[in-house]
């Protein structure tokens, strides 16, 4: 394929709109289904560089679910415990491949930024996976290849119209890369950074030195998940998963708060009241995410009050005290978390504390390094400077 004739741009008034090789040598994709656009080619090709990073410095399949060019989730394949398959809405019995664990992970750690989600597998999509696919809401997918009942299962989605993308992954392309805006072309070395335990944890600068080899696996997912999220960024890691991704915010506390709430409510969930929420048999995973999300929230009110809880629950569920909430997030611990610049101030510090964080990575280079150093120094945290800020836009 030469070129891809797209309906329209970013907006249906941007037209026309085409995806090709600029030396004029053909794409390295095959679309097996469907019609992607300019958005979902962005999620695509962003996404498999991503998955296909975390497969080569991590050494296990990964996936990573997409939306509006930034992680909503991202993972490796380690097993799931029950409550991780009652939190994703996984049958006990359900066969799970390490590649489909990949991707439940990932689309668990923020199912509402997951809706309609663009998928990437680091590798062939083998049938489990595709099964879990099949009953998410999702706008396509890219992977290296599909086994033969795994393209027909994804295929059959949307009426028949599901974006299936394939790519070549021997695929590399040109050292510099191009982009126009407003008429005027850039020209820039890609991001080919190499992103390992070895290039990116040997500073630590704390008075605690001591990495888990599970916290450097979480440390080095949270930096290659950092390389594909629209900046300014940081990402809380736990367990081989990312749970939770602040991105494009133009204040670094501020995306610290907005992922520290978002990890804070993945570990509300595990709670047994969480859990045991009654719903009706009636009510779509869609909505089940959208009540459980209402509900460890600040007004659970919308989901149980008096006048609403029959649409969603069996009987009137109790509410989450604010007490009990409080309470559960004081026990986490093990979180990582990494930065793609410097943190300015140690409030970071201080809000990445309260979500359970023992281990950070960024770049350092602030004026005020030595504050921040001191509030990890307080808490016993240990951080490492990478030395290597990673922007994306």
């Amino acid at each position: 394929m030469q070129e891809f004739q797209l309906k329209y741009g970013t907006n249906p008034n941007q037209k026309p709109a085409r995806i090709y090789m600029a030396d004029g040598s053909a794409l390295p994709i095959d679309i097996l289904n469907g019609k992607p656009g300019y958005i979902n080619f962005l999620d695509a090709f962003n996404s498999w560089q991503l998955v296909r990073d975390l497969k080569a410095a991590l050494g296990a399949p990964a996936a990573a679910s997409f939306k509006h060019v930034s992680p909503a989730g991202a993972a490796i394949g380690l097993p799931l415990d029950g409550t991780l398959r009652r939190m994703y809405h996984i049958a006990p019995d359900a066969e799970l491949s390490p590649l489909a664990c990949a991707y439940a992970r990932a689309r668990g750690a923020d199912r509402m930024s997951s809706f309609g989600d663009w998928i990437a597998l680091s590798d062939v999509c083998d049938v489990p996976t595709a099964k879990l696919i099949q009953h998410e809401v999702s706008d396509g997918i890219i992977a290296p290849g599909y086994e033969p009942e795994a393209l027909a299962i994804l295929s059959g989605k949307k009426k028949g119209n599901y974006n299936v993308v394939a790519i070549d992954p021997d695929y590399a392309p040109a050292p510099l890369e191009c982009r126009t805006v407003f008429g005027i072309t850039f020209e820039q070395g890609r991001q080919d950074l190499a992103i390992n335990a070895d290039t990116m944890l040997g500073n630590i600068v704390t008075a605690n030195k001591a990495l888990t080899e599970a916290q450097k696996r979480d440390l080095v997912m949270s930096l290659i998940v950092l390389k594909y999220t629209q900046s300014n960024s940081v990402c809380y890691v736990q367990g081989g998963q990312t749970i939770g991704v602040g991105a494009g915010q133009q204040s670094r506390i501020h995306c610290t708060r907005l992922a520290g709430q978002k990890a804070d409510n993945w570990q509300l969930r595990h709670m047994p009241k969480v859990l045991d929420l009654p719903f009706r048999d009636d009510v779509a995973k869609p909505n089940r995410d959208n009540a459980i999300d209402v509900y460890i929230g600040d007004t659970p009110e919308d989901v149980i009050g008096d006048d609403v809880w029959a649409e969603t629950f069996t009987r009137q569920p109790a509410p989450l005290t604010a007490e009990e909430k409080k309470a559960w997030l004081a026990q986490v611990t093990d979180v990582a978390l990494g930065s793609d610049a410097f943190f300015p101030f140690g409030d970071n510090i201080e809000r990445a504390r309260r979500s359970g964080v023992t281990a950070i990575v960024q770049p350092g280079g602030s004026i005020r390094d030595g504050q921040v150093i001191d509030t990890c120094n307080k808490y016993n945290i240990v951080m490492a400077f990478c030395g290597i800020r990673l922007f994306h836009h």
